[in-house]
């Protein structure tokens, strides 16, 4: 019997490509690499990222694909003023290359517009191709008097409301309000030296 079971779970384990969870502090060093890898090291210049300097990403909002023990996807999202509208900004996405045929992506949005939708947030927002977005629901709609803090090219500036309505009359420039950021431990070391 132990032998079957045995075969069972290496089979059950084998089967299931990756796991969705909320990240861990230890996922970090590796998201990293992967956003590198992703995005190239200009990605800290992207428009995107000023929504994301300084920021802690929304509680609970952060997740990772997890595949045998290797970190294969991420995303987060952010809280941010969308033109007098609360609303949540979505990136980055990032999934391994040699992860992608797994639907690591769909899965990562997936969960993340579940758990957004379950902490009551009214609207997600992101900067990314329509083409891939519309799936979950993202659109154009009522993105038109919006603008980002930087270039960025209109039709790829897409929001999905989680609540009926919770867009109407957004207006102006999004900007962050999310929660300061933590330095990182190392970080935190080097400003207690220097204090």
């Amino acid at each position: 019997m132990t032998n079957a079971l045995a075969t069972l779970t290496a089979l059950d384990v084998a089967a299931v490509p990756f796991a969705i969870r909320a990240e861990k502090s230890s996922d970090i060093a590796a998201r990293e690499r992967l956003l590198d890898a992703c995005f190239g090291e200009g990605r800290h210049a992207r428009t995107c990222q000023r929504l994301r300097d300084g920021r802690a990403p929304a509680e609970g909002l952060a997740f990772s694909a997890v595949r045998q023990g290797r970190l294969v996807g991420t995303v987060r999202l952010w809280h941010v003023d969308a033109g007098g509208r609360a609303a949540l900004v979505l990136g980055p996405l990032a999934v391994d290359p040699s992860c992608r045929e797994f639907g690591v992506g769909g899965a990562l949005m997936r969960a993340a517009l579940a758990e957004a939708a379950a902490r009551g947030h009214g609207a997600v927002i992101l900067l990314g191709d329509a083409p891939y977005y519309v799936r979950f629901g993202f659109t154009t709609n009522k993105m038109g008097a919006l603008a980002l803090p930087g270039p960025f090219e209109r039709d790829r500036l897409l929001g999905l409301e989680l609540r009926e309505g919770a867009l109407d009359g957004a207006a102006g420039l999004i900007v962050a309000t999310g929660a300061v950021a933590k330095p990182a431990r190392a970080e935190r070391a080097r400003l207690r030296r220097a204090a």
